[in-house]
């Protein structure tokens, strides 16, 4: 099931009509990322919507790349900001606590080239975001990760800052 949802995503963000570079995004193991606990639903339906909504963050990262880019993701492992407490009251559901101590992480490995197949940019990232609750952010709308969102939205723009990733 979570090769079929892959899959799907990967198809649209190739198939995409806006000019932009192409992703692709591999999710290893999703069932021993660190957190990727849910806190009302199942864990295969979490962990889909985990990957669909995060995998959409990708997709609008790659609109920011030149149009003949071709972005290879494998993401290894998955933190999300919070920690989930189970609930003493006796429901079923549990809580995510969002807390400063519990910062957003990820692990991927990464691979871009050009139209002719020409490694532009590839490495390992452990990407985190330990002040995540300080200064201002405005949720998107288009992800219920708004504080994983930021970080990959920052570290995307530090790379294109730093010439790691070309820019349109």
């Amino acid at each position: 099931m979570k090769k079929i949802g892959l899959a799907l995503l990967t198809a649209s963000a190739l198939t995409s009509p806006v000019y932009a570079g192409e992703v692709s995004i591999t999710w290893q193991t999703p069932e021993k990322y660190t957190d990727i606990r849910p806190s009302s639903e199942t864990l295969e339906a979490f962990q889909e919507r985990v990957m669909k909504e995060l995998g959409e963050v990708f997709i609008d990262l790659a609109k920011k790349l030149p149009d003949d880019v071709k972005w290879e993701i494998t993401v290894t492992d998955v933190d999300l900001a919070g920690d989930v407490r189970p609930m003493m009251r006796g429901t079923a559901n549990d809580i995510r606590v969002i807390k400063e101590i519990y910062w957003p992480r990820m692990s991927l490995t990464y691979r871009m080239t050009d139209g002719k197949g020409v490694t532009i940019a590839e490495g390992k990232d452990d990407i985190k975001d330990m002040n995540f609750m300080m200064g201002m952010h405005i949720p998107s709308g288009h992800t219920s990760f708004e504080y994983e969102e930021k970080m990959l939205q920052d570290w995307f723009r530090k790379q294109q800052r730093d010439k790691k990733f070309p820019t349109k």
